[in-house]
């Protein structure tokens, strides 16, 4: 099926929402360039805790925000192939900055605090639709992370993420 729409470029603007087992977020994709996206996003992330060494299974929320550029590289063969590459369904290359603030947390456990810390990684992903205006995106990456206020104290920071998606 080829979908006359589709130019092979960003989207202009996409805002939307996605929800997965490792988190929640709320987004704004931004055209930059014809294959250069800029994503905003507000995220809530899940921990839950619990077993022999705890009183009792806690769990917790926690915001963060983050600005991710994202390069996709075949949007144009996959216009040229006739598939849908609408909302920017495609393959991608991206940096993800993120900031885990200490604003607040959701939590069954009362005084829990969070500390604050910066992350950067790299990240390689594909979105795709479904219905009309339904996503899903995968993406995969690895990158380092600095706990502010502390020495010493860079992490190696994952990012696996299965999510499922609405644009608006």
């Amino acid at each position: 099926m080829f979908y006359a729409q589709d130019s092979g470029s960003v989207k202009k603007s996409i805002t939307g929402t996605q929800i997965g087992l490792f988190g929640a977020e709320v987004y704004n994709e931004a055209k930059l360039s014809e294959k250069l996206a800029l994503r905003s996003q507000l995220a809530l992330y899940p921990s839950l805790w619990g077993g022999d060494m705890y009183n009792k299974t806690g769990f917790a929320l926690t915001p963060a925000i983050s600005l991710t550029p994202k390069y996709y590289y075949n949007l144009r063969k996959r216009a040229d192939a006739g598939k849908n590459q609408n909302n920017n369904a495609g393959n991608y290359i991206s940096l993800k900055v993120e900031y885990l603030p200490n604003w607040f947390v959701i939590s069954n456990v009362e005084d829990i605090q969070v500390t604050p810390m910066i992350s950067f990684v790299p990240t390689w992903g594909l979105r795709r639709n479904f219905a009309t205006n339904f996503n899903y995106e995968f993406k995969l990456g690895l990158g380092v992370g600095k706990i502010l206020g502390k020495e010493n104290s860079t992490q190696i920071v994952p990012d696996i993420s299965f999510k499922i998606g609405y644009d608006f």
